[in-house]
């Protein structure tokens, strides 16, 4: 359900009780029930060190419905599942817990910052602007890729689709190109894979969607899928 560095985000939080910090600590790797000695473990990872001076179980005992003991360890129930999301603010901050988890994956350190504001995007509920915020940023990322390691090759294949084709020697070149064409010659050239085109052929339209006035009707579940697929197939891979 959530990460330490989404817990860490809400642990630190005065107005948050003893209780409910707990609870939040039960969260981190919701499908694993945890025993005491776990739970502990969590809340001092996230900078809770107070958590050494509670006595847990007896805390977890008096949460009727929100929690229950198995064999293994303490769990939380749907019920308790739903506090926490009324605690941290409802499905945008589990999703977006997910996709800031997926940051670490990512060497770069600018591309990491640009990734983190289309999160940051995401989280104020500015959906478009998150789609296509990513996604600019992913070609960009791929750009930089083929021109560093794949330019002899990528323009090989592009003369072969079109004859007048131009050898691209900047990103200014590249961007003769339209974005879905760019792709077909990568996957031609080997630089990506048939499937990974084809997923960012479907990100390539989610975006056009995105960049032009209409009805298009944008949920967080959809937008956090498109961020985190273009995470973990560009921006963590080149």
């Amino acid at each position: 359900m959530l990460n330490n560095d989404a817990v860490k985000q809400y642990i630190s939080d005065p107005e948050i009780n003893q209780k409910d910090k707990v609870l939040l600590c039960l969260s981190v790797d919701v499908s694993t029930p945890k025993p005491v000695k776990s739970i502990t473990k969590v809340g001092i990872e996230c900078g809770y060190s107070g958590i050494k001076k509670l006595n847990v179980s007896s805390i977890l005992s008096r949460q009727k419905g929100l929690v229950v003991r198995s064999p293994n360890g303490w769990e939380l129930t749907e019920k308790g599942k739903a506090h926490i999301k009324s605690i941290i603010g409802g499905p945008v901050a589990v999703l977006s817990s997910t996709l800031r988890a997926n940051l670490s994956k990512i060497t770069n350190i600018e591309t990491r910052s640009f990734v983190e504001e289309a999160v940051q995007c995401f989280e104020a509920h500015y959906y478009r602007a998150a789609v296509v915020l990513s996604w600019v940023g992913a070609v960009s990322v791929l750009y930089n890729h083929v021109l560093n390691h794949h330019k002899q090759s990528f323009n090989s294949f592009a003369a072969k689709k079109n004859p007048k084709w131009k050898p691209a020697n900047t990103t200014d070149d590249l961007t003769r190109m339209k974005e879905a064409d760019f792709l077909e010659v990568c996957e031609s050239a080997s630089i990506i894979g048939k499937s990974v085109k084809q997923e960012l052929q479907t990100a390539l339209t989610f975006r056009n969607g995105c960049g032009h006035p209409n009805s298009l009707k944008l949920g967080e579940h959809r937008v956090s899928a498109h961020i985190e697929s273009l995470i973990l197939n560009v921006y963590s891979q080149y």
